[in-house]
């Protein structure tokens, strides 16, 4: 098996360096975000959810712009990851320049943003539930700038449009990826 496909090793890489559980979850919900748009596009979604599942996993320790994800791409160089797979991590990042000018890297963009806006939606639901969240309570969310401030909604749209997707249909992909593994979530 190909190491970027190799979803055990990136769990270990996980386990060693992440032990903030809710940095774990969000980035399931981007692995799973992930997989579901791999499987819309016909493409492995075993690498593309394993793009996912490492996005962030330097995160904890090297929380700074200039730190993160640049640290993280030197760990995965270190072990073994290819040039494609680092490059697409490094372009769900704005602040890093990495030009999206692959289906992948446009997609890790997309998401990113997106699963912390779902999250967030569920959090504010009574039962705390994704089964609880739609397509128009994010969208509500969305538009109250006071509501989860630090969540970039111009990178959603944007991340959106570079899919050539309508907000409505991303959404959709998204949430759904999301509730398929809402007890991982614990949500």
């Amino acid at each position: 098996m190909i190491l970027e496909e190799d979803r055990a090793a990136a769990e270990l890489l996980l386990q060693e360096y992440v032990k903030n559980k809710n940095l774990i979850k969000h980035m399931l919900a981007v692995e799973a975000a992930m997989r579901a748009y791999a499987l819309k596009f016909n493409e492995n979604s075993d690498w593309w959810g394993n793009i996912g599942l490492l996005h962030d996993f330097d995160y904890e320790r090297y929380p700074n712009l200039q730190d993160h994800p640049y640290k993280g791409a030197a760990i995965l160089k270190a072990k073994g990851y290819s040039e494609l797979f680092i490059n697409t991590i490094l372009a769900h990042a704005s602040h890093t320049g990495a030009k999206r000018d692959t289906l992948a890297k446009k997609t890790i963009f997309a998401v990113d943003e997106l699963t912390g806006l779902i999250v967030a939606t569920a959090l504010v639901k009574p039962n705390k539930s994704l089964i609880e969240v739609d397509l128009n309570s994010i969208k509500k969310k969305m538009k109250s700038k006071a509501f989860a401030r630090q969540i970039n909604r111009n990178e959603i749209i944007q991340g959106a449009h570079e899919l050539n997707t309508t907000l409505d249909e991303h959404i959709s992909i998204v949430l759904t990826a999301m509730k398929s593994i809402g007890n991982n979530l614990n949500l």
